[in-house]
């Protein structure tokens, strides 16, 4: 027999106003569980998603790798900063040490110059980011442990049946005919 939905499930975040009570802990949340076919859907906190015996990430190379990738800007990005952080130092340094008119209009059109390509580098790799994702927006994906996961399937079986039943009871040739011969 075939699973009616897989082991896989979206955290998506409603808004105060709709919190509900926590699968396990029965306290107020808003953080949802939810499959991608929207057939199973449960409240839970975020502490118990980081309980390996409850639930467990589902990592997604292309996120880590887009991760990765922003890490890696935002490191050249301060190592840029730095750089320019340096350079600024020294020329004021210098500016000190030889403290003539003709130096002074020299230095201020160096320091455009450096602060104007410290802002180029800059653009540059948030250029070439701006086409990866925000982590923020790529949803957090989990499976469930087997026990937890083979309980969501016992429940959409049970309301399954008792809808059944409703159904069955509400139809009038589920119940017996009343006997119609005599006693003896």
């Amino acid at each position: 027999m075939s699973l009616p939905f897989q082991n896989v499930y979206h955290l998506r975040t409603v808004g105060e106003a709709s919190s509900k009570a926590c699968y396990v802990c029965h306290r107020p949340s808003v953080k949802v569980l939810i499959t991608p076919d929207n057939k199973d859907f449960f409240y839970v906190c975020v502490s118990h998603l980081s309980d390996r015996g409850f639930a467990s990430p589902v990592v997604d190379a292309e996120a880590e790798a887009a991760k990765k990738k922003k890490e890696w800007m935002d490191k050249e990005i301060e190592k840029i900063k730095q750089e320019y952080e340096e350079k600024q130092r020294k020329r004021k340094a210098k500016k000190k040490a030889k403290d003539d008119d003709k130096g002074k209009k020299k230095d201020e059109d160096d320091d455009d110059k450096a602060e104007k390509e410290r802002d180029d580098k800059i653009k540059a790799i948030q250029a070439g980011a701006s086409t990866s994702n925000k982590p923020e927006d790529i949803p957090r994906v989990f499976t469930l442990h087997k026990n937890f996961y083979q309980m969501r399937i016992d429940r959409l079986r049970n309301l399954e049946v008792a809808k059944r039943n409703q159904q069955r009871m509400k139809d009038p040739s589920f119940f017996p005919a009343a006997p119609k011969g005599d006693i003896s």
